[in-house]
C-alpha cells in the first residue's frame, strides 16, 4: 500500500510555474463529449469519466442546461486541424497563438479550462494529437490518465516527473493511490470549489488522512 502525500507534495499538485497555487473541481455535472474517434473508443473515454466520477463523488450528466456539453475530448493527426473546426476559436481565445506554440513545443496534448464565476470548473477541452507516442497507448489508460487529469485544476508540472498512473506487477495499469486520495479529499462537499492560498493543501491533507 503506497503513502499518503504530505502536505507539501499536495501543495506542489496545484502550484503552477510561474509560483501561484490555483486549487479548482468541477461545480457542474460533467457531460462529455468525444470527437475524432470510433465508437469503441468512445465507449472507452465515457467509461473512464465515470469510473473517475465515482472515485471522486462528482456527477455525471446528460447534458449541460447552459452549453449542452462542458467537456469536449479532441483526437486528431495535426494541431492545424483544431483552426478548422467551427467555432472553437469562439470558446478559446487566442486560439491560433496557443496552435503555434504547441507546435512549435511539438506537443502532443493540451488541456484548456474554463471557470464560473465562484471559481469553479465550468467547461474543459482536451486536445491530443496522436502521434506515435499517445497511438502506442493502450486506450484505456490513455482515456484514464486524460480523465484524471481534467477531474481537477492540476498545476501545470504536476505530472511532468510523474505520471498520475501506475502498474501493478501483473501489468494492470491503475490510478496512483496517492492521487486518488488526493482526488477524493478534493471533492469532500465542506471543502470550497476553489482556492488560491497555499495552506488550502493542509485542509486536503487533512481530509486524506481522515480516510486512510
Amino acid at each position: 500500500m503506497s503513502e499518503s502525500l504530505t502536505p507539501e507534495q499536495i501543495e506542489a499538485l496545484f502550484t503552477r510555474s510561474d509560483g501561484r497555487f490555483v486549487f479548482a473541481r468541477w461545480g457542474r455535472p460533467i457531460v462529455p463529449i468525444v470527437f475524432g474517434v470510433e465508437d469503441k473508443t468512445l465507449e472507452v473515454v465515457k467509461g473512464a469519466f465515470e469510473a473517475v466520477c465515482v472515485l471522486s463523488g462528482h456527477k455525471m450528466a446528460e447534458t449541460d442546461p447552459e452549453l449542452g456539453a462542458n467537456c469536449m475530448v479532441f483526437f486528431f493527426r495535426d494541431w492545424g486541424e483544431l483552426l478548422e473546426l467551427p467555432d472553437l476559436g469562439r470558446m478559446i481565445d487566442g486560439l491560433a497563438q496557443t496552435v503555434d506554440r504547441l507546435k512549435a513545443e511539438d506537443a502532443n496534448q493540451y488541456r484548456h479550462f474554463r471557470f464560473d464565476p465562484d471559481g469553479s470548473i465550468k467547461a474543459a477541452f482536451v486536445f491530443l494529437r496522436m502521434d506515435d507516442a499517445l497511438l502506442a497507448m493502450e486506450a484505456e489508460t490513455l482515456a484514464l490518465g486524460q480523465v484524471v487529469q481534467t477531474i481537477l485544476l492540476w498545476s501545470d508540472r504536476a505530472f511532468r516527473d510523474n505520471a498520475p498512473l501506475g502498474r501493478l506487477n501483473g501489468g494492470q495499469v491503475i490510478l496512483r493511490p496517492e492521487i486518488a486520495e488526493v482526488i477524493r479529499a478534493a471533492y469532500d462537499a465542506s471543502l470550497p470549489v476553489a482556492a488560491s492560498e497555499a495552506s488550502f493543501a493542509y485542509r486536503l491533507f487533512a481530509r486524506v488522512v481522515s480516510r486512510s
